[in-house]
């Protein structure tokens, strides 16, 4: 369990970092990527672009 905690962890924040450089790469403005207000605060859903890089990754895995 500590184990995907850790992996979770440390997911998120490569995330964060490559933020914004996956945003000048043109990430996350994808049709399919939703950005709305909702409660005053600024939502965003990246579906697109999650598919995206799960397809990019999951050949970088069977290349390798």
């Amino acid at each position: 369990m500590i184990r995907w905690m850790i992996v979770v962890f440390l997911a998120l924040m490569l995330i964060s970092w490559f933020t914004p450089l996956l945003h000048k790469l043109g990430f996350g403005r994808l049709p399919g990527d939703f950005r709305f207000k909702l409660f005053g605060r600024e939502w965003f859903i990246p579906l697109t672009t999650t598919l995206l890089l799960s397809a990019a990754a999951s050949l970088v895995a069977r290349l390798l």
